[in-house]
């Protein structure tokens, strides 16, 4: 009797999972919904929905929270996202990803000595994206002016009581602030005490920028009163930072710390409106930004999985775990190789890589066991051309086998997760007229450099380019170019309506974790809040976008209630396995219940992130 007992409790096992209470409980809105990474920056995203903004207005907001904040990013750092637009019933792309400056060049960073630009510092540093693409949404698709949009990061730049993990990284990195005056000056207080960072719930002020907000705010006040329209009103506040006397010290101070930033630099780079790329897994639309992100690879990794049937093999087991793997270590690998900025050439082959016949023969690569040796396929066949470099793809295995250190022989190494999974957060917002936004900004994290008497920390993008072509032939550092980068916001759409808003903090683990999290709900039938904390996987099988760039194949993090049975199946398939108590990643979410006319808001358990809705 209890053998039978047992056998039906492990049958039920995943029915009785889903159902089960999740830690947060699902955000029911009929009006709106807003979340993002701290709970004062959703509460700043409450009061413009509250005030009468829209969507986008509340995005905003939302993001100048969290860049004054220090969410794992700052003023200076970059912005992508995806609008819903209710009028033109279109999925637009926002790519306000800063590019490299003036002089940064594979000579010049050889000439340091480096096998790639630098994790930290002035020469980490793209030149700043966030202020560009904050007004060109506002301006463009929102609704209110920058002073409203403003005013709750303008607040938290006076004075706001800092958060003990935020107030705990910068004691971390104190050694390294300390080697630039301007991030020394804002972010140690206590110089010379034991802490010398903030204590949690310590009014952190930050006056200069505040100025710098200030002034923005002046400029658009100045227009107005001038007869300007609300757009041109702003769009003149974004000229003052990228070609005014904001530009003129962002430079001053970026070039006296030893950075490379033109006025040049700031004044012609731009934010760009772009065709998002999408792909239709069963009747859905899944769309992500273009190929100067990793966004693409889960549009991949969504064709190869086509060719299977998920549900069958159950939510979790080996056989899932695996497919799932192995389906990401084709589409990854073919990032690694192949995804860099289209704006240059040679321009990436995303046609044959989105195609579904290339991923068909893809899927037929997948063995019963891991390939540590996926490499990139050839794209090039599949729409109509010829590979410029075919030479590039087995030498391609060499170089990468070369940076890598081998797996490792007891878990992963706090430096190299560090490293792979950077932080960034994460905006979901929507609204009853029916615009939707997904945002995932980053940049200027701690310890960041701060431009001058500006306030702003500046990114540390640039060490996502590569420095040998055998590595990405796409993705050489050159001036003028945008890095491929991680961040990768998520619109879907079924029946030509929004479906699902979703997006995650987390360097190279983002697309894993939205992966999973997309199937769970249209694969398993988890509402949104489960789907936001259920158990993931982890991958290392691809190149790391950060630091030395290490690769470790067959390394895997699993969630510490894998069953024994699990692990011991993965491990005969050839994975190591590592053991964490949450990955699902800080999943932020959106879904969209047209039966009932409401929103269901997710945001997973793992972090800090927050929604409101109403």
């Amino acid at each position: 009797m209890l053998k039978k007992f047992t056998l039906v409790a492990c049958l039920l096992l995943p029915t009785l999972t889903f159902a089960q209470q999740t830690q947060k409980p699902v955000l029911h809105g009929k009006n709106w919904v807003a979340i993002t990474g701290k709970p004062l920056a959703a509460t700043a995203g409450s009061q413009i929905f509250q005030q009468g903004g829209n969507a986008v207005d509340a995005a905003c907001g939302m993001l100048a929270a969290t860049a004054t904040m220090w969410d794992v990013l700052s003023w200076g750092g970059e912005t992508q996202a995806l609008i819903y637009n209710p009028n033109t019933k279109k999925v637009i792309a926002i790519n306000a990803m800063g590019y490299a400056p003036t002089g940064a060049t594979v000579d010049f960073y050889k000439s340091q000595n480096m096998d790639y630009p630098p994790e930290f510092g002035p020469l980490a540093a793209t030149t700043p994206g966030t202020p560009g693409g904050l007004l060109t949404m506002l301006a463009e698709y929102g609704t209110m002016s920058l002073a409203e949009v403003l005013a709750p990061a303008m607040q938290l730049a006076k004075g706001y009581p800092i958060e003990e993990m935020t107030a705990n990284n910068i004691e971390k990195g104190k050694a390294k602030i300390k080697d630039w005056p301007y991030s020394k000056k804002v972010f140690l207080p206590h110089l010379g005490e034991d802490r010398e960072a903030p204590e949690a719930g310590e009014i952190f002020i930050q006056e200069d920028l505040y100025q710098t907000l200030g002034k923005l705010v002046e400029t658009e006040k100045a227009a107005l009163k001038a007869g300007k329209t609300r757009k041109e009103a702003i769009y003149a506040a974004y000229d003052r930072f990228y070609k005014g006397d904001i530009a003129k010290e962002i430079v001053r101070g970026t070039r006296e710390q030893g950075g490379l930033f033109t006025e040049a630099d700031l004044a012609n780079w731009k934010v760009k409106i772009e065709e998002p790329l999408s792909v239709n897994y069963k009747g859905i639309e899944v769309y992500k930004l273009q190929e100067w992100t990793q966004g693409p690879a889960l549009l991949q990794s969504l064709n190869i999985l086509e060719n299977f049937d998920l549900k069958s093999m159950g939510y979790n087991s080996a056989n899932y775990i695996h497919t799932i793997y192995q389906a990401m270590s084709l589409a990854f690998a073919d990032r690694d190789f192949y995804y860099s900025d289209p704006a240059f050439d040679p321009v990436s082959p995303m046609k044959g890589l989105l195609s579904k016949e290339y991923a068909k023969d893809r899927a037929k690569l997948i063995k019963d066991k891991n390939d540590p040796t996926i490499g990139p396929g050839d794209p090039y066949p599949y729409q109509g051309g010829t590979n410029p470099f075919t030479n590039l793809l087995n030498q391609n295995k060499s170089a990468v086998a070369i940076n890598n250190p081998g797996m490792p022989l007891q878990g992963l190494e706090d430096p190299f997760l560090e490293q792979f999974q950077r932080g960034t957060t994460s905006i979901e917002a929507a609204d009853a007229e029916g615009w939707v936004v997904s945002v995932t900004p980053s940049g200027g994290w701690i310890p960041a450099v701060i431009a001058g008497n500006t306030g702003v920390g500046l990114s540390q993008r640039m060490q996502s380019f590569v420095l040998d072509e055998k590595l990405n032939p796409y993705n050489l550092v050159e001036p003028g170019k945008r890095p491929r980068v991680t961040l990768t916001p998520s619109l879907a759409l079924k029946d030509g309506k929004p479906f699902l808003a979703f997006a995650v903090q987390g360097g190279d683990s983002q697309d894993q974790n939205l992966l999973q999290f997309f199937l769970n709900i249209v694969e398993f039938d988890m509402n949104v809040q489960q789907a936001a904390e259920a158990a993931n996987i982890n991958s290392y099988q691809m190149q790391s976008s950060f630091g030395a760039h290490e690769i470790k194949p067959g390394a895997m993090t699993v969630r510490e209630d894998t069953p024994i049975w699990i692990r011991a199946e993965l491990a005969k398939k050839g994975y190591l396995l590592d053991y964490w108590a949450r990955t699902s990643g800080p999943i932020n979410a959106i879904w969209f219940d047209w039966k009932h006319g409401s929103f269901w808001g997710g945001s997973s358990n793992y972090g800090e992130d927050y929604g409101i809705a109403w």
